[in-house]
C-alpha cells in the first residue's frame, strides 16, 4: 500500500514552509511505524501506559520539556522556541474504543474487545512527528509550543483531567491558541476541512423510568400499563424538537435504548428509555434539557404514570474560533496547496472534548480526509466502525498542518 500522497503544490510554498512536504515525507516510515504499533496495542480510558510509553519513547532526544499526567497517563511536551513570544498549544488524543476489530490488517489489535476504530492512533503518530518537524525548525520559533497527548476522549473527559492539571500553562506563559486534527475515513484522502464557529456538537445523555402498576396481561384495567406511556413519549419528543426548538439551532433527541416486560402475559410496573441529545448551542441545550422532562414527565402523567427523568450532562458544544476556524484553510493553501483545503459547510452531530480547551482559547479542530485508496466516499466505513481503514498515506498532511499552524503562529 502507498504511504504518500500525490504532489501538494503546483507552486512554491510560502518561504516559512519551504521543505516541510519533503521533511514530513522522509519522516513518514517513522509516523507509519508509531501508528501501527499504538494501533496493535490498544487502550481505553484514562489509563493508557502502553501507548504512553510509546509516546516517550518516540520523543526522547528531542529538545523538549516532558511530564506526565497525575490522574491520568497523559503526556505533555513543551518545545522552547529560539526567540521569546507566545504559547501554541497542538493536540492529539491516544484512547480506544471497545470493539473488536474486524479490518484484516496486518497490524490489526491484539487486545479483544479493544481498538483504534477512531483514528486517535494516527492523531499520536502525526502529532509525535510534528513534535520532530518543530524540534529541528526551533530556530524559526518565536515562542513556546505545548504538544497535548490526551488520553480518555472517548467519554472520560481526558482533555478536562488535563486543564485541571495546568495545560495551559504548562510552558510559563498561558496558550493562546490551541489546534486540533481528528481524521476521517468519509472525506477525501489528504483533504483538510474546518469551518467557523459551532463545529461539534454537545453530547448529553438521558435515562427515563415510567412507572406504572403491574398485573395480568389479560386485565390491562387492573394495572397502571407503563409501556404505552414509553411508546408515546418517543413521538412526543420527536415532536418536541419540531415545535419547541428554533429550527436554525438543530437539534437531536434519539431513544437508543427501549426496555420493559420479562414475558407475553405479564404488565410490568415499569419501562426504561435511554437515548442521547445533541445540539449546536448551549441555549438550545438548556431548552432540550428542560423540555425534555417536562414531555416525558406529562405525557406519564397522562397515562396514569410517573417518571422519573435523568439527563447526564457531557462534552460542551465545539466552537471553532470565528477567525482561526478558517485560517486553518488559509495555512493548509499555504503549506499544500488550495487543492488540499476545504471549506466545512456543516457541523457535525458527534461531540469532542477539545470542546473543553477551545471555552479557555480560541482555537480551532479540523478535519483530515483518510478515505482508503479505491474506496468511494459514500461506501467507505465511518470512524466507530469495527472495519474502518484510514489511507496512511494521508498522516504526511497531518503532520504537515501540525507544523505549519505553530510555525504560522510563532512567525
Amino acid at each position: 500500500m502507498s504511504t504518500t500522497l500525490p504532489n501538494a503544490q503546483t507552486t512554491a510554498p510560502e518561504p516559512r514552509y519551504t521543505g516541510l512536504v519533503e521533511a514530513a515525507r522522509a519522516l513518514q516510515p517513522r509516523t507509519v511505524a508509531l501508528r501501527r504499533q499504538v494501533h496493535k496495542r490498544p487502550e481505553q480510558g484514562l489509563d493508557l501506559p502502553a501507548t504512553q510509553a510509546a509516546i516517550q519513547h518516540a520523543l526522547a532526544g528531542l529538545p523538549l520539556e516532558i511530564t506526565t499526567g497525575k490522574s491520568s497517563t497523559s503526556v505533555v511536551a513543551v518545545l522552547r522556541g529560539a526567540r521569546p513570544g507566545p504559547t501554541v498549544l497542538l493536540r492529539g488524543d491516544m484512547d480506544a474504543l471497545p470493539l473488536q476489530e474486524e479490518t484484516g490488517l496486518a497490524y490489526s489489535s491484539e487486545v479483544d474487545g479493544s481498538m483504534h476504530a477512531c483514528g486517535h492512533d494516527t492523531h499520536v503518530a502525526m502529532l509525535a512527528s510534528a513534535a520532530r518537524l518543530l524540534s529541528s525548525r526551533r530556530e524559526a520559533l518565536s515562542g513556546q509550543v505545548v504538544f497535548m497527548f490526551q488520553p480518555g476522549e472517548e467519554g472520560m473527559h481526558g482533555a478536562k483531567h488535563m486543564l485541571d492539571e495546568g495545560v495551559l500553562d504548562a510552558a510559563g506563559p498561558p496558550v493562546e491558541k490551541a489546534f486540533a486534527l481528528h481524521i476521517s475515513s468519509t472525506l477525501q484522502s489528504g483533504v483538510v476541512v474546518s469551518r467557523s464557529g459551532p463545529t461539534m456538537a454537545s453530547a448529553d445523555t438521558f435515562n427515563v423510568v415510567v412507572k406504572g402498576k403491574g398485573g395480568h396481561g389479560g386485565i390491562p384495567h387492573d394495572a397502571v400499563d407503563p409501556i404505552p406511556a414509553a411508546a408515546a413519549m418517543v413521538g412526543a419528543l420527536q415532536t418536541m424538537v419540531a415545535r419547541r426548538v428554533n429550527v436554525h439551532q438543530p437539534a437531536v433527541v434519539t431513544i437508543a435504548h427501549l426496555k420493559a416486560g420479562t414475558t407475553t402475559n405479564i404488565i410490568p410496573e415499569t419501562a426504561l428509555l435511554k437515548g442521547t441529545i445533541r445540539t449546536l448551542s448551549e441555549e438550545t441545550r438548556a431548552l432540550v434539557h428542560k423540555e425534555l422532562h417536562q414531555v416525558c414527565e406529562h405525557v406519564a402523567a397522562a397515562h396514569g404514570c410517573t417518571a422519573e427523568v435523568e439527563v447526564t450532562s457531557g462534552y460542551p458544544v465545539t466552537v471553532n474560533d470565528r477567525e482561526l476556524g478558517i485560517h486553518v484553510l488559509d495555512v493548509t493553501t499555504s503549506a499544500l496547496g488550495a487543492r488540499w483545503a476545504s471549506p466545512m459547510e456543516d457541523p457535525l452531530m458527534g461531540a469532542e472534548d477539545f470542546s473543553y480547551v477551545l471555552q479557555r482559547v480560541p482555537g480551532a479542530i479540523a478535519f483530515l480526509g483518510a478515505c482508503p485508496r479505491g474506496v468511494e466516499l459514500a461506501h467507505a466505513e465511518p470512524n466507530h466502525s469495527s472495519r474502518v481503514l484510514f489511507d496512511e498515506a494521508a498522516m504526511e498532511h497531518g503532520v504537515i498542518v501540525y507544523t505549519a499552524f505553530a510555525l504560522d503562529a510563532l512567525r
